[in-house]
């Protein structure tokens, strides 16, 4: 860590040699291509949706059934989602840094399929296993059980673009703590609960809590593989990022508007908590004197 900081501290005094001119030109580019592509893009939303005055705002919103549904479903497939990857999370990020097992190597790599693959193709992929042309389509419609089309496809869509974050945010931090203070409370005679509630969690904290804020961050915004697998059915199987796009597709601009400013809202307070969060992954920087001792 300390070998870090002093790199860090380094490339900031290499920076600083550098022309006035060029470090100029680099911020300013920066700001332009920050502004021009996310800010100016997000202003426009929240202007749009606001337009129309606060009461258009809130019968767009509230008193649209089917955006009302949108939203509901919405707010509750995303946080499933999430506690659902996070204990999967937890469970892989244990298993690949405590323990050897033949096909780690090939567990890993799995991990970033789906980084890889398109949210589309992943879409189809559960039509092809769940529709009713499918491999288990038939075997689940005679037991009652609807998949793609309700609900519970949406579902695994989500947790299938999600599921990365949580267990590669935790995996380098366990690696990096290592598993001396578990060994020592095991030692200490600490059974498995006591030394993941005292030891494990305690530790890596922060960076569940940032993994998690990842993963609702995505789920929220899902849009391919869930547009493929919940048939885009209004007032039942339509997400907010789904009636989005269909409220823009049926020329009302404003409902469309003020649904992607919910969206947007939520999507500030994400980055604020991931702010939040990062800003007690690393502890503060000792002084150069005593970092160097």
């Amino acid at each position: 860590m300390h070998l870090d900081r002093r790199v860090r501290r380094s490339a900031g005094r290499m920076v600083a040699n550098e022309p006035a001119w060029l470090r100029r030109l680099l911020i300013g580019t920066a700001f332009f291509i920050v502004g021009w592509l996310i800010v100016l893009p997000l202003v426009y939303v929240f202007w749009q949706a606001f337009v129309g005055g606060l009461g258009l705002f809130w019968t767009n919103i509230w008193h649209d059934p089917d955006t009302r549904h949108a939203i509901w479903l919405t707010l509750t497939i995303a946080p499933l989602a999430v506690v659902l990857n996070t204990l999967f999370g937890l469970a892989a990020a244990w298993l690949i840094t405590r323990f050897e097992f033949p096909g780690k190597p090939l567990l890993v790599t799995l991990l970033d399929l789906p980084f890889a693959v398109s949210p589309v193709v992943a879409g189809l992929c559960f039509m092809l296993l769940f529709g009713m042309q499918g491999w288990w389509g038939p075997t689940l419609r005679a037991w009652g059980i609807q998949i793609v089309f309700a609900w519970p496809g949406i579902l695994l869509a989500t947790m299938f673009v999600t599921l990365p974050f949580v267990a590669r945010e935790l995996i380098p931090l366990m690696q990096a703590q290592g598993p001396d203070e578990e060994l020592a409370a095991i030692s200490l005679g600490a059974n498995p609960w006591q030394m993941f509630w005292r030891v494990t969690l305690p530790n890596i904290r922060w960076g569940l809590l940032f993994g998690i804020i990842q993963c609702h961050a995505r789920a929220m915004g899902e849009f391919g593989a869930v547009y493929v697998v919940s048939g885009h059915i209004a007032g039942e199987t339509d997400t907010m990022p789904l009636r989005v796009e269909k409220l823009f597709q049926e020329y009302n601009n404003p409902g469309s508007f003020a649904v992607a400013s919910v969206l947007a809202l939520i999507a500030l307070g994400t980055l604020l908590l991931g702010k939040l969060a990062l800003t007690h992954l690393e502890p503060p920087e000792q002084p150069e004197s005593e970092s160097s001792q």
